[in-house]
């Protein structure tokens, strides 16, 4: 990383810069949110004018990112890309790490910060039901789309399958039924909530369905469904 004593790197700003560039952060909030650390490292960074070594490390392992192209600007900015390693001119971090080649340009290995919403919400001037901010949440990119709404489970009907206090990425893009799928859906008096739905042409009505048995099948009949279905379920992070 350098001989000690020498500063690696351009210097605070536009290391910083690059980080946020390539990991889609653009608050202090993101930032240390993505790097693992207090607010107040990144206080103390901006003021030595000097980002620490374990930032690089922790962009390498996480991102793939080149320390290189963080500290410098130089070199590719990712080390290692479909066609394997490669190293830019000089030994650096990259040559201490070793790890097998994987795709590190591919959007599934980078990062975005964006936020997450309470599914219980708020209400809107006109009485609908609307998102209210919780927190922020790391995703991979390839996760993201414009028309995503995150929601962290405060329920435990879709348990086991969706624990409470996971995250579901909902598509609001994606509003056409397809029978036996999980989508977000609005009910009065609850809010949001996450279930499968199920068309029943017969009765021309919709079933809501938990996965966990203890909870009743709801329905909405084909009338409400413009104003109940909020998107289709397109992926789910927790731990397991």
């Amino acid at each position: 990383m350098g001989k000690s004593g020498k500063k690696y790197g351009e210097g605070f700003g536009p290391v910083v810069d690059r980080i946020k560039e390539a990991t889609g952060t653009r608050t202090q909030v993101e930032l240390a949110a993505v790097l693992g650390i207090r607010q107040s490292s990144i206080s103390d960074a901006k003021r030595r004018d000097s980002v620490p070594a374990d930032w690089y490390l922790t962009l390498f392992r996480e991102f793939g990112l080149n320390p290189d192209w963080l500290a410098y600007g130089r070199g590719p900015r990712y080390i290692k890309t479909k066609e394997g390693y490669q190293p830019f001119d000089q030994p650096a971090l990259s040559e201490t790490v070793r790890e097998e080649a994987s795709p590190y340009g591919d959007p599934m290995a980078s990062a975005k910060v964006v936020s997450y919403y309470a599914m219980a919400g708020g209400t809107s001037e006109s009485g609908q039901w609307k998102p209210v901010p919780a927190g922020k949440l790391t995703i991979p990119k390839g996760f993201d789309r414009k028309s995503l709404l995150v929601v962290k489970m405060d329920g435990g009907g879709m348990e086991p399958m969706i624990r409470r206090g996971a995250y579901v990425g909902l598509d609001r893009d994606q509003t056409t039924v397809l029978s036996g799928e999980i989508y977000g859906v609005l009910l009065p008096f609850e809010g949001l909530v996450v279930r499968r739905v199920f068309l029943e042409a017969d009765k021309t009505r919709f079933v809501l369905r938990a996965e966990n048995e203890g909870h009743a099948d709801q329905h909405f009949t084909f009338d409400e469904y413009k104003d109940r279905i909020l998107g289709r379920m397109v992926w789910m992070m927790q731990e397991v």
